[in-house]
């Protein structure tokens, strides 16, 4: 194995480590014995600078890796770095994965890796691979490692450096180029598996090269600032994608923090291209994409570096960075985005100059005046249910050849199209035209659910006094809520009395059907929730959540065995309703039809069907509902249906008038 002339490991005595200086012949380099990364290194080019040099590289390596002990190594003036990646198993077997060049370095620390090697031939390809993988193959070397080499560019010789026991920042450019997960097949390896298990390949022939990559490493060093690491907070950062672009990145989106405290690494970007220029085109392009503000970055150096003729005709050196400074010098960025951003938000706050002082322009919203069409709320569900209790609503409602409707709007139409945003404002106002245009509702839903939430944590209102004032203007319409069961309307599990103590005030305020579910259909989960309704005499709509699809043979779990089982067990619970709850809009019309059909001879509720328009085919569900016997179905007023929302509510009215379903609505 060839290795680089080298002292033993320096004494105290500098008249000994002078002989031993002039022994190997100058150039020299320290090296630390302890560490590396750059650290404790030095090029010691004479006699005279020795002992300075050695002491500086003494006391930087004590500070880094506590120990300052250092030898002496011949410097090869025209370098190259190369380094061959190996994998071996537990069993015997050594692979290479061919060689990268990291020969671009900044005080002997990597800055552009490229595999494979662009400048070596084939016969010094397999040389260097066949050097890493007899040195592994010789002390039963397992996992991924690196056996790292230089090359003296004017004997075209390979030197020894050192095995990195370890997978390498730049594993990914051999990754690209080999096709084979390198940080997959080292955990494998560890787990016992052969090579070939780990990688796929059988023998090491197999093993071919597919392409040109090189890395580049994006971070927040100041290139003109001696690459001093920045920090601070990300106002911006998008970064490149396309085709042969790959990242590996770490923490860096807009808003987050670099601190002084860790690596400057932001993000690996490794480009993949056939030809060796193509991939250095390709990620020219990926770093130019690439919008990052608010801190320092190195990407403009990277660039100038990328479109210097000595690296693009393979004539670098480890001395390329330190020996060119005309890759400091950068062309200004214009950075308009940012410029233009900042001068509207300037403006949008501080107003234009030129109309400062002068007198804001107002005009009135003009608010277009609605025709009248209120009159006194004629009888409706609620005067049913505050004459003659729940059981009676329940009677009445299995007795109605009509089709039942409840208006979504309050509720789940602006929770699935909104966020849960609309105002307790907006609904107040449109109330009294509830009251008085459509008594014929079976209910409308305008409380529970996520509302209750988003009303204290997003609008900063009160989710009650919506409720008594939606109870107050609509006295005949009876108001529907939905209850998560022992979640209430919250996000966790809470204790039977608060559940009891929930419902209990909210029948007082105003809510008369309350739709109680558990996600899992676990009926005993809603036994608290149902008791305390009954004993508020309020309508139970006992409801059972629908997944699956009951007319694919090879999906069992949720047969139609399943909802009917669980719609007796709800039965047997005391619900006065059975509501279906189709919350994905997964209900398909032909399995609607047979739902229906078998929970009303099986179950024999007055059946409550919810749905979602997701699919676009919720209405045709609701058509077949019909025709099946369904009595009640959710819908939203126009304006707030379909999507992730109900259907249309205007679109059922018509769908059904001058039909023995007609509902009465117009």
């Amino acid at each position: 194995m060839p290795v680089i002339p080298a002292t033993e490991v320096l004494g105290d005595d500098f008249d000994a480590i002078k002989k031993e200086a002039a022994a190997v012949g100058y150039p020299l380099m320290l090296k630390a014995s302890w560490g590396g990364g750059g650290r404790g290194m030095r090029p010691i080019l004479g006699p005279d600078e020795l002992i300075d040099k050695v002491r500086e590289g003494r006391r930087e390596a004590e500070a880094a890796f506590g120990n300052g002990e250092g030898y002496l190594e011949k410097m090869i003036i025209r370098a190259r770095h190369v380094e061959v990646q190996i994998l071996g198993d537990k069993h015997g077997a050594i692979y290479h994965l061919f060689e990268r060049d990291c020969t671009v370095q900044r005080r002997n620390q990597k800055v552009v890796e490229r595999a494979p090697a662009p400048y070596l031939t084939e016969a010094q390809r397999a040389e260097v691979c066949d050097l890493g993988r007899r040195i592994c193959a010789h002390v039963g070397y397992e996992c991924a490692g690196t056996v790292e080499f230089l090359m003296d560019m004017d004997s075209q010789q390979f030197y020894f450096i050192e095995v990195n026991p370890r997978v390498q920042v730049e594993h990914t450019v051999t990754e690209q180029v080999t096709g084979i997960d390198i940080v997959q097949a080292q955990i494998l390896i560890a787990e016992g598996k052969t090579l070939a298990e780990a990688t796929g390949k059988s023998r090491q022939e197999e093993i071919q090269l597919n392409g040109h990559a090189l890395q580049c490493r994006v971070t927040t060093e100041d290139p003109q600032n001696n690459f001093i690491p920045d920090y601070g907070r990300l106002t911006a950062y998008r970064s490149a994608t396309g085709m042969g672009i790959r990242l590996d990145g770490g923490t860096a989106y807009a808003g987050g923090v670099i601190t002084r405290y860790y690596d400057s690494l932001l993000v690996k970007v490794t480009a993949w291209a056939q030809t060796p220029d193509a991939a250095i085109r390709r990620m020219d392009r990926a770093l130019r994409e690439f919008r990052i503000r608010g801190v320092s970055t190195n990407i403009e150096f990277v660039i100038n570096l990328l479109k210097h003729p000595t690296f693009l005709n393979d004539t670098y050196t480890t001395k390329f960075i330190d020996t060119t400074p005309e890759l400091f010098q950068f062309k200004k960025r214009r950075d308009r985005a940012t410029k233009i951003l900042t001068y509207i938000a300037d403006i949008t706050v501080n107003g234009h100059p030129e109309t400062a002082g002068r007198a804001k322009p107002h005009a009135e919203a003009r608010i277009p005046k609605a025709p009248k069409a209120l009159v006194e709320p004629s009888m409706g569900t609620r005067n049913l249910l505050e004459q003659h209790g729940p059981q009676a609503v329940a009677d009445w409602m299995g007795k109605q050849k009509k089709l039942l409707l409840t208006d979504t709007t309050m509720r789940d139409g602006h929770q699935s199209l909104l966020a849960t945003r609309m105002r307790s404002i907006d609904m107040i106002k449109v109330a009294p035209a509830y009251a008085a245009n459509l008594p014929q509702l079976f209910s409308v839903e305008c409380w529970g659910g996520a509302t209750f939430d988003v009303a204290y944590r997003f609008l900063q209102e009160c989710p009650w006094q919506r409720l008594r004032d939606l109870r107050a203007l609509m006295p005949n319409v009876m108001t529907q809520m939905l209850l998560r069961a022992s979640n209430g309307v919250g996000y966790t599990n809470y204790p039977d009395n608060v559940v009891q103590a929930f419902v209990k005030q909210a029948a007082t305020t105003g809510v008369d059907v309350f739709r109680v579910f558990d996600s899992l259909n676990w009926v005993e989960n809603m036994r608290v929730a149902m008791d305390a309704v009954l004993e508020a005499n309020k309508v139970c709509e006992g409801t059972v959540c629908y997944t699956g699809d009951i007319l694919d043979p090879d999906r069992a779990k949720y047969d139609l065995k399943y909802y009917v089982a669980r719609g007796q067990e709800l039965k047997a619970a005391g619900a006065h309703i059975l509501g279906l709850k189709d919350m994905a809009g997964l209900l398909k019309p032909a399995a609607a039809k047979q739902l229906i059909k078998a929970l009303k001879q099986e179950v024999g509720l007055p059946i409550h069907f919810h749905t979602h328009d997701t699919s676009g085919a919720a209405a045709a569900t609701i058509m077949a509902a019909s025709d099946a016997g369904v009595d009640a179905v959710d819908a939203a007023m126009d304006a707030f249906s379909g999507g992730t929302s109900q259907p249309c509510l205007g679109s059922i009215v018509e769908a059904l008038r001058h039909t023995d379903r007609d509902t009465g609505l117009d």
